[in-house]
């Protein structure tokens, strides 16, 4: 990256962060100065970073009370620029990386990022790995998913294969507890997204990543059904085609949160708002239906802040 694309990418990640252009107290670290401008009244700060080319995408930060740094998903490879600032930002040291499930709008960027070396310390990854076999169920996207694996597999970098729903991760006051794992009854990576219900002890989060109809069928059915009720959902799928209407009538919830860019909010690929065949305006029906009042849409608002 030259020298003018840093500078502009590091202006981005201060105005998002609100404050990082602050100096530097004596002797303090990034990573001190972070803890010390965005400490969590309560557990954790989340930020929903919108795409920066009106792509599809999934891209969450969240910052522990204590410091640390956890990514969810993290976008397109084009995003690894954007994304590297803001992580940058906050001490270059990632905690935590998730992976929902293995499309290159959820795992592109992190692949860019190990693939080009950059001096980020990733101290652990998370994912559900798909098997060989799951990894056909789509053709098209068979050699990036095996790029990945192949790319993670030569990094340094620990790897947590979540296997198992129930399991509970605490980092500092963010409590994560995994609700869904990789499906092979179902013969698409989306319906293998891993859920995750994040909470501290002002507010919880639900991550749907891209679950479909299958996987929302079978969390209703699970055990961990209780565990969907939350204050912030994240729209599945980008708020299209993802969870069905049964699912959000279903599970409670307070505010949506949607990494949607813009073409796919108005369902418009350049002849007109809802004239495509998207299904974002049935979901944004749901939630109106449901009474739901606070909307927090990347495309819409930029960079969304959650203390």
């Amino acid at each position: 990256m030259n020298r003018r694309n840093f500078i502009g990418i590091m202006a981005l990640a201060g105005a998002a962060l609100a404050g990082s252009a602050l100096p530097l107290k004596s002797a303090e670290t990034v990573k001190e100065k972070a803890k010390r401008l965005f400490k969590s009244p309560s557990g954790f700060t989340l930020w929903q970073l919108p795409s920066q080319h009106n792509d599809i995408g999934n891209s969450y930060v969240l910052l522990t009370d204590k410091g640390r740094v956890v990514v969810m998903d993290g976008g397109q490879p084009r995003e690894a620029d954007y994304l590297r600032g803001f992580i940058e930002a906050l001490g270059n040291e990632v905690e935590a990386w998730i992976i929902s499930h293995p499309h290159p709008d959820h795992m592109g960027a992190l692949n860019e990022i190990i693939k080009r070396q950059w001096t980020m310390k990733i101290k652990r990854v998370y994912h559900s790995r798909l098997t060989a076999e799951m990894i056909d169920y789509e053709p098209k996207c068979r050699d990036r998913v095996n790029e990945y694996y192949a790319n993670l597999d030569k990094s340094d970098i620990p790897v947590t294969d979540i296997k198992t729903p129930g399991d509970i991760i605490r980092i500092d006051g963010l409590n994560m507890k995994i609700l869904a794992v990789k499906n092979p009854e179902f013969r698409n990576y989306n319906d293998s997204s891993v859920v995750i219900r994040a909470w501290d002890k002002r507010k919880s989060v639900l991550f749907l990543g891209d679950a479909g109809e299958g996987e929302g069928q079978k969390l209703l059915d699970g055990p961990y059904a209780n565990d969907l009720n939350c204050d912030y959902i994240q729209m599945a799928h980008h708020g299209q085609n993802g969870c069905n209407e049964h699912f959000y009538k279903t599970v409670n919830f307070n505010a949506c949160i949607w990494p949607t860019p813009m073409w796919v909010w108005n369902n418009d690929a350049g002849k007109g708002i809802n004239t495509h065949i998207l299904k974002t305006f049935d979901t944004r029906r749901w939630m109106d239906q449901k009474g739901i009042k606070e909307h927090h849409v990347s495309c819409l608002e930029g960079i969304w802040r959650l203390d």
